[in-house]
């Protein structure tokens, strides 16, 4: 039976306000894995730009799949404010179903600060503690993308609802946790990993997921077989500069970037995730679903916002076309 749509996102959206600083300076440990970005206390900080736009992982990946050609959906919460009038038409405009966006009399719309120094991007995150609940009404489909939440998430029964959709529509479950969820312990969460289809994160979240300490080596196929044990049929782990590592069990594979010009790094999580399911549901190889996710992920950084350089399928297969040489290998 056909699905009403091809892809749900479920979680949260909100309204990211861009600033490109100039005046600041990086500060970086020895091993320089744990930086700081610091700007002069108590001073006026002059910044080259400022801009605003929708973003957040849910609607990020919803409207990623609406421009690679799929029917998308939403279930997010919005306030009654000029933030949630922004988003709500924003969603419409790129041709997201908003049926499942509700609206709070009583709270205010997500909204988020974004630091961008030298290509890389800090952000200060406002997570309102919305009270989760997945539409009764919400129809079939092909995919359902389950990420980032407040951490009221688990005062909710947000998860066994997903569970029960998945089981009652046949849909595939594509999991990318946000920072709540990971610091709640998503193994605390079983039947979600067990029904998972793909488990998308990055490095950092996975060593934090699977306990490893910081002294401890990174054996990437490890990591990827003790992620795959915990139930998703498929996992990916994104790197940032160094790629992309995937397993499906049968095969372990790395890819490196497609290179650009970087101008800013937001969404490009999510640029991934929107490509690699959508080469996944057009019927591509898993080595070959991380290199549309490389590629749609390259061309949203290489402009700022979130959204704003997201990649139509036949953008993705021209740009692919010009790199026949650009493979993921084993691991």
């Amino acid at each position: 039976m056909d699905k009403a749509f091809d892809l749900i996102a479920v979680g949260d959206s909100t309204i990211d306000t861009y600033i490109k600083v100039e005046g600041a300076s990086v500060f970086c440990d020895i091993n320089t894995k744990d930086c700081k970005i610091c700007i002069k206390y108590g001073s006026k900080i002059p910044v080259e730009a400022i801009d605003h736009g929708v973003a957040g992982n849910a609607a990020n990946v919803a409207v990623g799949s609406s421009i690679l050609g799929f029917k998308s959906a939403i279930y997010t919460n919005l306030g009654k404010d000029s933030q949630g009038e922004l988003i709500r038409k924003a969603l419409i405009d790129k041709g997201v179903s908003t049926d499942y966006v509700f609206e709070s009399d009583t709270k205010s719309s997500n909204m988020s600060v974004v630091l961008s120094y030298q290509g890389e991007r800090t952000i200060f995150v406002y997570h309102q503690n919305w009270d989760y609940e997945l539409p009764r009404d919400l129809v079939s489909s092909n995919w359902l993308y389950l990420t980032s939440m407040a951490e009221t998430f688990e005062k909710t029964n947000i998860m066994d609802e997903v569970c029960r959709y998945v089981d009652r529509t046949g849909s595939k479950l594509v999991f990318a946790p946000g920072t709540y969820q990971i610091r709640a312990d998503i193994k605390k969460y079983p039947r979600v990993l067990e029904r998972c289809e793909i488990l998308i994160i990055n490095l950092e979240e996975s060593r934090k997921i699977l306990g490893l300490d910081d002294s401890e080596p990174e054996v990437i196929r490890d990591i990827l077989s003790k992620l795959l044990l915990l139930g998703p049929k498929t996992v990916v782990v994104t790197n940032g500069d160094s790629g992309s590592y995937a397993s499906d069990g049968k095969q372990y594979l790395q890819l490196g970037i497609f290179p650009t010009e970087v101008v800013e790094k937001t969404g490009a999580g999510d640029a991934y995730s929107a490509g690699f399911i959508g080469a996944t549901n057009f019927g591509k190889k898993l080595s070959e679903a991380m290199v549309w996710g490389s590629i749609n992920s390259a061309h949203a950084i290489s402009s700022i916002g979130a959204q704003n350089g997201l990649m139509s399928r036949e953008e993705i297969e021209r740009y692919r076309a010009t790199v026949p040489e650009f493979v993921a290998s084993a691991l």
